[in-house]
């Protein structure tokens, strides 16, 4: 292997590690209490999330090393990140100061850490599972961070009306954070974004949501972030109980 190969085939990887930069950024920025930027670090790592694994196929560099680096980089992106974001949220939903904490017995600030835990278990699940090649089986940690952050965004533009009764209430953040917990590990088959053929028989469902995004970007603007993840997650529900009444008319 040439010296202009074994560089080559590292690219992946290093983008890989900017995610996982970007996404340590974020966590920074939100401690710092600046949310907006350490939710537009988070989405930085989504795309970066989608570059390294384009790059992978592309010149047909896939390693173990970034398999393990991937999952490893999305913890701290997807993970960790969203549920400090989380954290901060429901502090100050609570009014607590910022001399006080977890450890001065504020321990009801711990369950935004249930994004963190679930997120690892996904990802820890995710590479074991062989039926998560074309599809997801829950939600992915991607979407389900894009879901936490989109409230931050939401409450920081013209549709703050709609999103300041979510963050400023402490049982409605608790309430997310469980939710989404369950979401990431839960057993409801999510369909792929990617687009595999333009024929509308084939690629429904993308072309379904791409056209609600759509809509809804052009309605909530920076706002739609977090409908447009529930606007998923309502379509995969959709899409699952309707296939499971087709096979069961089928099979009866």
């Amino acid at each position: 292997m040439n010296r202009i190969t074994r560089v080559t085939r590292h690219i992946p990887n290093g983008i890989t590690l900017l995610n996982l930069f970007s996404g340590s950024l974020s966590i920074v920025a939100a401690f710092e209490g600046r949310l907006e930027l350490a939710g537009l670090l988070i989405i930085i790592s989504g795309v970066l999330d989608f570059l390294d694994g384009f790059t992978a196929r592309l010149i047909g560099a896939y390693t173990q090393l970034g398999k393990e680096l991937d999952s490893l980089s999305d913890v701290v992106s997807f993970g960790v990140a969203p549920a400090v974001i989380l954290y901060h949220m429901l502090r100050q939903s609570i009014g607590i100061s910022d001399c006080h904490g977890i450890f001065e017995g504020y321990f009801i600030l711990v369950i935004p850490f249930l994004v963190a835990v679930f997120s690892s278990l996904r990802l820890g699940l995710f590479n074991i599972d062989e039926r998560q090649t074309s599809s997801f089986i829950g939600l992915p940690t991607p979407a389900n961070a894009f879901l936490i952050i989109g409230l931050v965004f939401g409450a920081n533009s013209s549709w703050s009306g709609l999103f300041n009764p979510i963050v400023g209430s402490p049982v409605v953040l608790i309430f997310l954070a469980i939710l989404s917990s369950f979401l990431l590990v839960c057993e409801l088959p999510m369909f792929s974004l990617k687009i595999k053929s333009l024929k509308p028989s084939l690629a429904y469902k993308q072309l379904t949501f791409l056209a609600g995004a759509v809509v809804f970007i052009a309605i909530f603007q920076k706002a739609a972030l977090s409908i447009i993840i529930v606007w998923y997650i309502v379509l995969s529900t959709i899409y699952y109980l309707w296939d499971k009444l087709i096979n069961k008319d089928f099979q009866s």
